[in-house]
């Protein structure tokens, strides 16, 4: 077991919705917690990055900044998604090798396995066919990610692994009104509706899709698991192990904000994936399981949001 008593850990990415919730995981373990705000730290300059690692020397290093976004967002910046992306995790893979990091989580996305994997996904189909259009150029950096971090374990002996998580919502997440991913758009959309009086909701696709959803909390734990028990080559999946169709999820998020209109499928855009769930067979033979209900993760989400504004000037 690694023990990150008294370690500095640094996690990039602090105050997104990843980040945030790995350092409220980490705040009881007696560990230093390191971070870096972005105007003080671009991670996208290696010698900034190199700079910032000779001053504060970290332990460890978990990877939780990444450009994200939903299928609008990656549609319309390929170039961003995939160059930042590269930039940042190339950079602080490479510079941890450099100054001597004993232990790097590397955060990936289920995005990186093919457009129609065998469900659900193992971790084995990796690069075994063709990638999902809509988000192929975030993939694509996120596999350069896991295969940098292979790279640098097969010729180094470094210990940075790589954990692919699924479908992602909770505190802290992008609620943009178009770039933002299905949970957070669904929950800003169907607020705004309520407040507004509105008769329908429009949801993206025919509404068919099957989709597996996990609380950031649980993923943030998963974390903490994993840099403490897991050391090898291979990439890990977590998730739920469950899916619900986007229908039955818009319907859910109608339920919990209190919306009386009707949800309309607009299947006009894009579906993505048709259906899409991690085989999690690995990391719950090791004693991992995600617990937080879909229902009662949405409300604490929906809650947070309320009780942070997040949807104020939205009438």
């Amino acid at each position: 077991m690694f023990n990150l008593k008294n370690k500095k850990i640094f996690v990039a990415g602090h105050k997104g919705m990843v980040g945030s919730s790995i350092i409220n995981e980490l705040n009881p373990l007696n560990s230093k917690i390191l971070t870096a705000e972005k105007n003080e730290l671009d991670l996208r300059d290696l010698s900034l990055v190199n700079d910032w690692f000779e001053t504060n020397k970290p332990d460890i290093v978990v990877i939780a900044a990444a450009k994200v976004g939903g299928i609008h967002a990656n549609s319309s910046y390929p170039v961003e998604f995939l160059l930042d992306n590269l930039k940042i995790q190339n950079n602080l893979i490479e510079i941890s090798y450099r100054y001597d990091v004993k232990k790097l989580l590397f955060l990936g996305s289920s995005c990186i396995y093919p457009k129609n994997s065998p469900q659900p996904i193992k971790e084995d189909y990796l690069l075994t066919s063709s990638l999902e259009p809509t988000n192929e150029y975030y993939a694509l950096a996120k596999i350069s990610g896991l295969k940098l971090c292979q790279a640098y374990r097969k010729q180094y002996g470094c210990d940075f692994i790589s954990l692919m998580p699924t479908n992602l919502y909770g505190p802290n997440d992008n609620f943009h009104p178009i770039d933002s991913h299905v949970p957070a758009a669904l929950l800003r959309r169907f607020h705004i509706a309520k407040i507004n009086n509105y008769k329908n909701v429009e949801v993206w696709g025919s509404g068919k899709p099957k989709r597996e959803f996990m609380h950031v909390n649980d993923l943030a734990k998963a974390c903490i698991f994993l840099i403490q028990n897991y050391s090898s080559n291979k990439h890990i999946n977590v998730g739920t192990g469950k899916e619900i169709s986007i229908l039955d999820f818009a319907n859910l998020i109608k339920k919990i904000v209190g919306f009386e209109g009707k949800v309309i499928f607009d299947k006009t855009k894009p579906d993505g994936t048709y259906v899409k769930r991690l085989d999690t067979t690995k990391i719950n033979d090791m004693g991992w399981f995600a617990n937080i209900e879909l229902e009662k993760g949405l409300k604490m989400t929906y809650e947070w949001a309320l009780k942070n504004k997040v949807f104020e000037n939205e009438n």
